[in-house]
């Protein structure tokens, strides 16, 4: 897009956003349309108009606009939130709730714990699940265990009341409750969901504790690397390693991300870097694997001659 087009799109945007300040909603549709036909591809004009049009009762209207905005951009925070208010009002309780679902999602890997929390439970209360009083239950146990702020503790004790409720008609209805009433903590036979490891480690980086958040997102790592997540598994490794640079547990996951992709190169030179450092500080564990992957990937590569002589 050129700067002038750029122009005329923030423009047609501005002259939207105070329409609709203004409660002139036909100016704000004229405008937020002129905006989207400037920048077809920007989701951000869908999402204005889908606003108004639901705040003007155009309920079909509303969804279409939302609908075109999650097209261009299916993580958008906006869209999903209006989308899940447009189909309440369609009484779409359970289409609602997944859009509910997905911008908690969104709200978690933002860094934006408690408002995750609200969101998830906003969709417990539409279309109860085992998931998602899973989902809920980690989240509560996550911030409960790392903040005290007023809005933490508020946003845990909505979410407390509104699973108890949701776990006592679960029994009533003869839904398995030995592990759905388990103080907050995950069943036991399930694996942590990556999302709630994510929103920990945040947490802990909040207070100062980059080690817990290494944990976890090395965990997460795994998580979504045995589901074959490899660009999810990388992002909790890089997420990790800006927490605790030097830890070589995280580089060699690296390594194996890099030869299941195929990045050899990459590989290599990571593993060389590593194998110098290792030599430094003596740390036999983490030379035993590197021993290990060179003879099985990386037997003629001279770089990794020396540690493994």
């Amino acid at each position: 897009m050129s700067e002038a087009l750029y122009e005329r799109y923030k423009e047609a945007l501005r002259r939207g956003h105070v329409a609709a300040l203004r409660d002139r909603p036909a100016e704000a549709i004229a405008a937020y349309r002129e905006a989207s036909a400037i920048a077809p591809e920007r989701a951000l004009p869908h999402a204005s108009l889908g606003a108004v049009l639901l705040k003007l009762g155009r309920v079909p209207e509303a969804l279409d606009a939302y609908a075109a905005a999650l097209e261009r951009a299916p993580r958008d925070e906006t869209a999903l939130l209006g989308r899940a208010d447009a189909l309440l009002h369609q009484d779409r309780r359970a289409e609602a709730a997944e859009a509910l679902d997905r911008a908690a999602e969104v709200q978690s890997g933002a860094g934006r714990p408690v408002e995750a929390l609200d969101t998830a439970r906003r969709a417990l209360e539409l279309a109860e699940s085992k998931s998602r009083r899973r989902h809920v239950r980690e989240l509560s146990a996550a911030i409960a265990a790392t903040r005290s702020d007023p809005d933490a503790e508020l946003a845990v004790a909505r979410a407390r009341q509104v699973l108890e409720a949701a776990e006592v008609r679960a029994a009533v209805e003869g839904a398995p409750a030995v592990d759905e009433t388990a103080d907050l903590e995950p069943p036991p036979e399930l694996p942590p969901d990556p999302i709630a490891l994510a929103v920990a480690a945040d947490l802990a980086l909040a207070a100062g504790d980059p080690s817990a958040a290494r944990d976890d997102l090395l965990a997460a790592a795994r998580i979504h690397a045995g589901a074959g997540q490899r660009d999810a598994a990388l992002d909790a490794c890089y997420r990790a390693l800006a927490a605790t640079p030097g830890d070589p547990e995280i580089h060699l996951e690296l390594v194996d991300l890099y030869l299941e992709r195929g990045w050899r190169g990459v590989a290599g030179d990571k593993l060389a870097l590593l194998a110098r450092l290792v030599e430094l500080d003596g740390d036999l564990a983490t030379d035993e694997r590197i021993r290990s992957i060179v003879a099985g990937s990386f037997a003629d590569d001279p770089r990794l001659a020396p540690p493994v002589d």
